[in-house]
C-alpha cells in the first residue's frame, strides 16, 4: 500500500469519526479511482441538535491543497478528537476539491483528490 493509498483511508477514517460525533447512524462511502484521481463519495444522515457543526463543513473541506503540510502531517487525520477544527482543515489541505451538500436529514460529500506520483 502506497502513502497516497494511506492518505485516502486516513480522509474517511476522520470524515467517519466526524459523522459519528454528530449522531450519524447511517453513513455511505464509495471510493472510485481512476488513473490519478480518486474521488470519494461519502453519504450520512446527522442529528439535527449538531446541525452547527456543519456549518464551516464546506468551507473546511475547500481549503486550498497543501503539498507540503500534507506530507508532514497526513498521518495526524483522525489521531485528534472528532470534528476538531484542526482535523478537518487538514482533510481539506489533502482534497483538490470538495462539493458539500446539506439537507435536512443528509449530508452528501463528493471529493476529489489527484494522487501524487510514488
Amino acid at each position: 500500500m502506497t502513502h497516497e493509498e494511506k492518505k485516502i483511508g486516513k480522509i474517511v477514517e476522520e470524515l467517519t469519526m466526524f459523522f459519528f460525533g454528530i449522531g450519524a447512524d447511517d453513513i455511505k462511502t464509495d471510493i472510485k479511482r481512476k488513473d490519478n484521481q480518486v474521488e470519494i463519495l461519502f453519504e450520512s444522515n446527522y442529528k439535527h441538535a449538531f446541525a452547527y457543526d456543519l456549518h464551516r463543513l464546506k468551507e473546511y473541506l475547500n481549503e486550498p491543497r497543501n503539498e507540503g503540510l500534507e506530507d508532514i502531517y497526513w498521518e495526524l487525520a483522525g489521531a485528534g478528537d472528532p470534528g476538531e477544527t484542526s482535523q478537518l482543515l487538514l482533510v481539506g489541505m489533502m482534497l483538490d476539491r470538495a462539493e458539500v451538500e446539506i439537507t435536512d436529514d443528509k449530508v452528501h460529500l463528493h471529493l476529489y483528490k489527484e494522487l501524487m506520483e510514488s
